[in-house]
């Protein structure tokens, strides 16, 4: 076993809110070409039949109102316009025509295709080009929040394909509760009462044993006393904080501010990294729920099914989805001092050493590292990649060669 599996003891998952791959990184393809980010020339048609080109011109707040729609019947048009549906593979030219639908205003439906600059996003791409960016790491079905991250607790979305809260369906357990069942420790940390736990309702049955707020995190990194599988959740919302401030939602999900994003993300590596014993014992894996259906030119893959089929009235496309294939792919970075730098994992665009990844992989990866299996999981997990081989160095990198941040 590589020395940095022998000595982790944590993983922990801190999950954004809506935003693409092409969107947050795409801009590195002029960096490092082996990122599957944007070379300028990509382009949606607008409802003028003239090409909307990608630009470097996302702002951190104001530019995506309306927060453009992310349910299942839309994203569908994102995929794959002009045609109703599949079969087929994606042509990914609906985005700008998806977002029209919501205004009628064709400047405004442009905006979908404007990504960032990396120097605008310097926490985001500084872990990005220090650690490992996936190429290929999707959301688990094409559809909004609460489906997809259902796929990070459970493995399936139970048939979901919508924002609709759902009580949990059996017969898979969550990651939680199979770490509990094995002898292991497993905590969501969400922000705080004002923007509390956005997980599904069943996960309450163990409150208060897997949830706590982001303040215990920060104590339990300075302790080193984090359970074996952390899930970190950000501030959903902009309310006033306990001192009479305000506090900034920092998920990051349009039209909320990302630069409150980079600094949360900033926050929950420092607190991991001023832990000399903790820092090297950890893997933080930085993800996005979706897609929040902004641009991104890969088109997902198929996958497993996962066991359930949503029918034609759910969808609200006509046409049933039987979760065999992904949705849009969202930016993701493993973080851990036994990861070499600039480490780039190949996706769809390498077809010799290409791996997908999606939020299955989670669970799979968690279960597999810690129980030694995944058979309890659902379809779709057990067939999944697992990321922990990335932790591929026979030493850890020092202290000197890995980013602090001020905040």
């Amino acid at each position: 076993m590589p020395a940095g599996l022998d000595e982790l003891k944590h993983i922990v998952v801190l999950m954004m809110e809506n935003r693409s791959f092409d969107h947050m990184l795409g801009g590195l393809w002029a960096q490092d070409s082996r990122i599957a980010g944007l070379s300028g020339k990509e382009s949606n048609p607008d409802t003028n039949g003239k090409p909307a080109p990608v630009r470097a011109m996302a702002t951190f707040q104001g530019q995506l109102d309306p927060d453009p729609d992310h349910h299942f019947p839309a994203v569908n048009k994102q995929l794959f316009f002009p045609a109703a549906g599949p079969p087929g593979t994606p042509s990914m030219q609906g985005f700008v025509q998806s977002y029209f639908d919501q205004q009628r205003n064709v400047g405004q439906s442009q905006k979908i295709m404007y990504y960032f600059r990396p120097e605008k996003l310097p926490v985001l791409t500084t872990l990005a080009r220090q650690f490992a960016v996936f190429n290929g790491w999707f959301c688990s079905i094409p559809g909004p929040t609460t489906c997809n991250r259902a796929f990070a607790h459970y493995g399936t979305s139970f048939g979901q394909v919508s924002l609709d809260i759902f009580y949990w369906k059996g017969p898979y357990l969550s990651i939680y509760e199979r770490m509990l069942q094995a002898g292991h420790t497993a905590k969501i940390y969400y922000y705080d009462q004002q923007s509390s736990t956005i997980e599904i309702v069943n996960l309450l049955r163990n409150q208060p044993q897997i949830f706590a707020t982001y303040d215990q995190f920060l104590d339990d990194c300075k302790s080193g006393i984090l359970p074996d599988y952390s899930f970190v959740e950000p501030n959903y919302s902009d309310h006033e904080g306990p001192g009479g401030g305000e506090e900034l939602a920092s998920d990051q999900h349009p039209d909320h501010n990302v630069q409150a994003g980079e600094i949360f993300i900033a926050s929950v590596y420092n607190a991991i990294h001023a832990n000399p014993a903790l820092w090297r014992n950890t893997a933080l894996l930085i993800v996005y729920d979706e897609h929040g259906g902004i641009y991104d030119h890969v088109p997902p893959p198929a996958c497993k099914p996962d066991g359930f089929v949503a029918s034609a009235a759910d969808t609200g496309t006509g046409f049933p989805f039987a979760f065999d294939r992904l949705g849009v792919r969202v930016p993701a970075i493993l973080v851990s001092p036994w990861i070499p730098k600039a480490t780039v994992v190949p996706g769809t665009e390498d077809t010799a050493k290409g791996r997908v990844f999606e939020h299955a992989s989670i669970p799979a990866t968690v279960s597999k590292f810690f129980i030694g299996n995944n058979d309890s999981g659902a379809p779709r997990e057990k067939t999944c990649d697992t990321f922990l081989d990335l932790l591929s160095l026979d030493a850890a990198r020092p202290d000197s060669d890995c980013p602090v941040f001020s905040l």
